[in-house]
């Protein structure tokens, strides 16, 4: 498969990083020579450098042999112009675009359904403004998503030191409660990925990943001894374009909103635009300010300016004067690791958000949603069974997965299953496989080869 990816900025890398891995064959097109350099030190993929919105470097880069092109600029516009040429030349590769600016929102729908040069859009925006929503509603979580269609979600959560959970084996987990017990689908241990098994223990300070379904989810979060504490009041750090969705989706929420932003200008838009959140203008990091917005009764702070490290350090400081929650805003990949490490456990990244969309239209057969786990060291892949597929209609004990693979979940009727060697999947059914980094080639050579029976 070849995919031609126009812009090499985090995005366009981090796509470019994970494809290179899954032996896809890489070109990426970029108009600055130091980002082309810094792709050709690092990655074994094929550079253009020349505009994306260009015939003859996407001529260059091989569109009339591609399968997918990525159009991930900063640009919107050029973006847009890209896909426009590539359809021009080669009508048949499929084009993805990120589009960000909300005056293109309103039309999102249109640009699917009537322009023949766009397949998919995304704006990672939206998506990451639902995330911090799920993470602000879902109590003790550090991460937080749900699978296509579905009321079917993973967490992962922090196993305190205190929790009745620890030292308990998986096998035991019924012992601890009869009603909810919860399908553990993989542990981050000392930075390191287990899929663990009937006898394997859990420990304090890991990372546990379930699966649950969305009206058990509360229940089963009791399990971990996280407790439901409803979000009455939310402080914003950063009035720009993801601040600002967010405000406007609290507001109909009947959440107490209040925004800080330092530039007067940016106070004045945002007050014109929303209705009933508090615009305050003034630097989010002052202590004083802080202090003055009674920071210790607010429920959560969410940090979303444009430099993560203010985000990072106004969420340091909100949780020393006492906010009960903060979610952060981080854009550069390389500090992932180090924010549980500084104490930041809910992290959310719209450049994340967009590598997870994009996945799941790359991957192969009918995968309906990919969603990579925090540290990025598996996938969740959620896929729908066709009667073609050889998977369908013997028990999972005979079929062959890659090692690394595990079907974690089948969904039938709406109602999910946890799956064991005797489970049979029907035409039909929506099955959400975890798999590492390392298998997912070989889980998307099964989706491929297989008849394509996900």
């Amino acid at each position: 498969m070849r995919v031609i990816i126009v812009g090499s900025g985090e995005v366009g890398f981090h796509i470019a990083s994970r494809l290179v891995l899954e032996n896809k064959d890489v070109v990426i097109v970029d108009n600055d020579p130091e980002a082309i350099r810094r792709v050709s030190e690092n990655l074994d993929v094929q550079v253009v450098c020349g505009s994306g919105s260009s015939p003859v470097s996407l001529e260059q880069a091989g569109i009339k042999e591609a399968e997918i092109l990525l159009a991930v600029t900063n640009s919107d516009e050029t973006n847009l112009v890209a896909c426009l040429v590539a359809n021009l030349i080669s009508p048949s590769t499929k084009k993805i675009i990120r589009l960000r600016d909300a005056d293109f929102d309103q039309y999102h729908d249109n640009f699917r359904d009537n322009a023949p040069n766009i397949d998919t859009l995304i704006n990672p925006e939206i998506e990451v403004v639902k995330t911090i929503y799920r993470l602000m509603n879902t109590p003790g979580v550090v991460d937080v998503g749900k699978f296509a269609d579905s009321n079917i979600k993973f967490v992962g959560v922090r196993l305190d030191e205190k929790a009745r959970l620890v030292g308990i084996r998986l096998s035991d987990l019924s012992q601890i409660s009869e009603t909810e017990r919860p399908l553990i689908v993989a542990v981050i241990r000392d930075e390191k990925l287990i899929i663990p098994g009937g006898t394997d223990r859990l420990k304090a300070d890991d990372l546990i990943y379930f699966i649950s379904e969305e009206e058990k989810l509360i229940a089963t979060l009791a399990v971990f001894d996280k407790h439901s504490e409803p979000v009455r009041r939310a402080l914003i750090i950063g009035g720009g374009r993801i601040g600002l969705r967010l405000a406007k989706l609290l507001e109909d929420k009947s959440i107490h909103t209040k925004i800080i932003e330092k530039k007067p200008g940016r106070c004045t838009e945002l007050a014109g635009l929303l209705d009933k959140a508090v615009v305050l203008q003034g630097d989010g990091s002052n202590q004083s300010l802080l202090n003055e917005e009674n920071i210790q009764d607010i429920d959560v702070v969410i940090t979303l300016t444009n430099d993560e490290e203010i985000n990072i350090l106004v969420s340091l400081l909100a949780k020393q004067m006492g906010a009960k929650k903060t979610i952060t805003k981080i854009s550069k990949f390389n500090y992932f690791p180090l924010m549980s490490t500084i104490g930041i456990e809910q992290v959310v990244s719209p450049r994340l958000s967009a590598i997870n969309t994009i996945l799941q239209h790359i991957r192969r057969g009918k995968v309906l949603s990919s969603i990579s786990i925090k540290g990025e060291q598996a996938e969740f892949m959620e896929a729908e069974a066709l009667e073609t597929s050889d998977i369908v209609g013997r028990p999972l004990k005979d079929v062959s997965f890659p090692k690394g693979a595990i079907v974690a979940g089948i969904i039938h009727d709406e109602n999910m299953i946890i799956p064991s060697g005797d489970s049979v999947i029907n035409p039909g059914d929506r099955i959400i496989i975890f798999a590492r980094r390392q298998a997912i080639p070989k889980v998307e050579k099964i989706l491929m080869v297989k008849l394509e029976y996900f």
